[in-house]
């Protein structure tokens, strides 16, 4: 018995001084690159939300309740009732996403179309998502310039369809779509609906949302997914599947 115990002692030495260090951890305003900074991520599993963006690390601030956690349960009832009667089409929160070697974002929400439907982004071994989805939210309080200026151009270059900041300190919502590599924002009409050209039936009350009225957001949206326009999205989606 000892000198078993004596010999595993010696391998668990011997694997204890060959084992390789443990990845320094992410800081606010490191330089890295995505594989890095995945790597040091991934060491750190309390650590809920950072991003690299343009090759600099961010870690926001604890999140505030009316500020950006009560809208972002908004904006996913929102997508999620949206995926429910789309099929073909997913919403997820806070998703990693890989866009290039200097961009992981994880945007507050997305939506995006499933690869054998067409999507451009799709899953990759490791459980990330590759590529650009077709819709991204962001909560935008604290973090209302860097979402304007830094994540707008990486979306707009990796090639986000369309874009929505609601800057919740301000009372705003900014919806962006990409024509021509250059985002457009969308204006609303008389009544404050904003609509999307990626998902048809997809329709937003801008001033239902502010008010936090979450009953009529979803109203609103059950009515535009009656409508034809989003049965014929549903079949060219279904249509691709099967093709």
């Amino acid at each position: 018995m000892g000198v078993a115990t004596t010999l595993t002692q010696r391998l668990a030495s011997a694997a204890g001084t060959s084992a390789a260090p443990a990845p320094a951890p992410l800081e606010n305003g490191d330089q890295l690159s995505a594989a890095e900074f995945l790597r040091r991520y991934e060491a750190m599993p309390l650590v809920k939300k950072a991003e690299l963006i343009e090759g600099i690390v961010y870690m926001p601030s604890p999140v505030r309740l009316e500020q950006h956690a009560e809208p972002d349960t908004l904006v996913q009832l929102w997508l999620a009732s949206y995926a429910a009667r789309t099929p073909g089409t997913r919403a997820a929160a806070n998703a990693t996403l890989r866009l290039d070697a200097d961009n992981v974002p994880q945007p507050d929400a997305l939506l995006r179309i499933l690869p054998e439907c067409g999507g451009k982004a799709r899953p990759d071994a490791a459980g990330y998502l590759n590529g650009p989805p077709e819709l991204i939210v962001e909560i935008a309080a604290s973090s209302a310039t860097i979402d304007l200026r830094d994540k707008l151009r990486v979306y707009r270059r990796a090639g986000v369809q369309e874009y929505i900041v609601w800057r919740t300190l301000d009372a705003e919502l900014d919806w962006f779509v990409l024509e021509r590599d250059e985002y457009r924002r969308l204006t609303a009409d008389a009544e404050g609906r904003l609509a999307s050209g990626s998902f048809p039936g997809l329709v937003l009350s801008v001033p239902a949302l502010l008010a936090r009225d979450s009953a009529k957001v979803l109203d609103l949206l059950q009515v535009a997914m009656q409508s034809q326009s989003h049965s014929d999205f549903i079949a060219r989606l279904n249509a691709s599947r099967q093709s």
